[in-house]
């Protein structure tokens, strides 16, 4: 069977195309050899799986690696200390039995824990383990995977506990020399969760967990060796290179992300497009297009939280200019399950597909799709496209005329915070299904912001700003021309809402050196 690649589950390297994770395995062997504890806790299909499954292997020279997984362990499993710790026996003793180096007597010697009728099974299990490690040729790790299976439980609590204490007394007792941790929440926050009560709020047992900083998106150059093994067995003609970037500027390196546009190239019966640029555009239409497992849990996180929700919308839709703050509650869960990332300390999107995803949940809602002006794009779109070709120019000439016809002359208050989200509210149906659209990061505040449209792999790209007078239009032109340099574009597009009573609103089209400027006013 041929290699593919996947996104459903871990990845192997015998079966699937995937990036090497040599220098993240060494990274992170290094805190183990160190004796760090830690968790990774990255969002969903964030490739934590995939990584544990190969440091296993990476690690099973120099060390016993004990990996267990708590989704085998059921709800009944984590209701008392002695169901918790039968689970775990039961767990353990499965994994030493295939472990060559393993007694077959130290193995029914886990039994003689199983029958004992005492109160004290996890601690007696813990006595077991310490006597196990003392006389182990090798030092041994334990991994657990999907502890987000336990985050409801006091016993996990009180599992985490005895953790804690022998590595707290590991110079006097024999213990695990690392214990890692993988889930999308922060252990460290468990307490939080389970008791609410004020003496408890912020005393987590797992304050001895190490900060974990390997990175473990996909670089350029990560998607780029994936892609040449690819191309070594297919020989497509790609430009590996230019492909690679391209699906690392929409994905920032999301692992399942990529790995779902390289699935749907490389599954494409129409080899015009495969592994081009309009390829890649055409992928991440989509798969925004479909349900997915991991859109449809970032999506019930914001139905489940109103913070989250309001946090997102404000950085998103508002253009709020955010500093990374750990202790604001909303902003550390939008971290936490991926919304965003810390970009030199400045808070944004994680990535453009996400992006789109979000401006489509939050104006393609039913308030939303009810407005007369997202009623006007719907009525329009027809007549914006010929032979493929998206017409721009009639697009900021139409929207102009129902702006002001829809608008009248609301107040500057209302518009400065609702403009640009009645201009994309425009633009959604008409690119729906074909196109997709995009805000740099770098020009999202109150004043301006860029929106890139990608529509059958050509750019537009058009700038929406506030009035401010002359010479700030005139620097908001400069901006846009060096924006278009950058993107190798002849022509842009400013849409400026202005509140002087005597504007005049309509379209202009200038020149800047080489660059045309087509200006709506409205």
């Amino acid at each position: 069977m041929r290699k593919y690649f996947n996104t459903e589950g871990c990845c192997y390297p015998d079966e699937h195309y995937m990036v090497n994770l040599d220098s993240r395995l060494k990274k992170i062997k290094e805190m183990v050899d160190a004796g760090k504890y830690f968790t990774i806790n990255r969002g969903r299909q964030y490739g934590k799986t995939t990584v544990l499954n190969s440091l296993e292997e990476y690690l099973s020279k120099d060390y016993i690696v004990i990996s267990l997984d708590f989704q085998f362990m059921s709800y009944a499993d984590f209701e008392t200390e002695s169901s918790f710790t039968a689970a775990l026996i039961r767990e353990l003793q499965e994994i030493l039995s295939v472990k060559s180096d393993i007694s077959e007597e130290l193995i029914s010697n886990l039994e003689t824990i199983c029958v004992n009728n005492d109160s004290g099974k996890m601690a007696s299990l813990f006595k077991w383990i310490n006597r196990w490690i003392k006389d182990s040729a090798k030092p041994v790790i334990m991994m657990i995977d999907e502890v987000d299976q336990a985050t409801n439980n006091q016993v996990f609590l009180d599992f985490l506990a005895q953790l804690r204490g022998h590595y707290l007394k590991r110079k006097r007792y024999s213990t695990f020399q690392s214990v890692i941790l993988a889930g999308v929440h922060d252990i460290r926050n468990l307490r939080q969760k389970i008791r609410p009560d004020a003496e408890h709020k912020h005393n987590s047992p797992w304050n001895i967990s190490a900060e974990f900083n390997v990175d473990m998106s996909f670089s350029p150059d990560d998607i780029e060796g994936m892609l040449t093994e690819y191309e070594n067995d297919f020989h497509t003609g790609m430009n590996i290179s230019k492909i690679s970037q391209l699906i690392y500027d929409y994905t920032s390196g999301y692992p399942v992300l990529v790995s779902s546009i390289c699935k749907i190239n490389d599954e494409n019966s129409d080899g015009k497009i495969r592994w081009t640029e309009e390829g890649v555009t055409e992928s991440v239409g989509v798969i925004l297009s479909s349900k997915r497992p991991l859109f449809e849990s970032l999506i019930n996180k914001l139905e489940d939280s109103e913070s989250l929700r309001e946090c997102v919308y404000s950085i998103l839709i508002n253009g709020r200019r955010v500093i990374l703050n750990i202790y604001d509650k909303a902003l550390d869960t939008a971290v936490m399950y991926g919304f965003v990332k810390n970009e030199n300390g400045s808070v944004q999107i994680s990535n453009r597909i996400f992006e789109t995803l979000l401006y489509n949940y939050f104006l393609m809602s039913e308030q939303m799709m009810s407005k007369p002006i997202f009623q006007a794009g719907s009525y329009d779109k027809s007549q914006f496209t010929e032979n493929g070709i998206l017409d721009m120019d009639r697009i900021l000439e139409k929207f102009v005329v129902h702006f002001n016809e829809i608008m009248g002359n609301e107040s500057e208050k209302f518009l400065e915070q609702h403009g640009r989200e009645y201009f994309l509210l425009y633009l959604r149906p008409i690119i729906n299904g074909t196109g997709n659209y995009y805000i740099e990061a770098e020009t999202r505040d109150h004043r301006r912001m860029d929106v890139v449209v990608d529509y059958l792999g050509v750019q537009y790209i058009i700038e929406l700003k506030i009035w401010r007078g002359e010479e700030y239009n005139r620097k908001g032109e400069e901006q846009l021309c060096d924006y278009l340099e950058k993107h190798n574009l002849k022509k842009g597009y400013l849409v400026s809402f202005c509140f002087n009573k005597n504007k005049e609103s309509g379209v202009n089209v200038t020149q800047n050196g080489d660059k045309t400027i087509v200006e709506a006013v409205v």
